[in-house]
């Protein structure tokens, strides 16, 4: 493996959501819907620079399909999102 190839690896470094009791069954729809939702409650209730909301974006990013994720983000912005993101 070449130097350039080793720093690269060196760089990136693979990570997914940990176990959450909350959601115990491999289905994990509900729990990818709920990470999403709370990522956007604590960025209004917080602001983007508060680092605890960062770990729900890490989750609902791990475990939400991105068609799942473009489409909630289109309804957040058309105002026809199903679920209040009120803090």
């Amino acid at each position: 493996m070449s130097e350039s190839a080793s720093a690269e690896q060196s760089r990136f470094v693979l990570q997914t959501v940990g176990f959450d009791a909350r959601f115990p069954n491999t289905n994990q729809t509900r729990n990818c819907f709920q990470n999403y939702t709370d990522y956007f409650r604590c960025i209004t209730a917080k602001g983007e620079d508060f680092a605890p909301c960062k770990q729900f974006k890490k989750a609902y990013h791990s475990l939400c399909p991105n068609e799942w994720i473009a489409k909630w983000d289109e309804q957040r912005e058309n105002g026809t999102f199903p679920a209040s993101l009120e803090p």
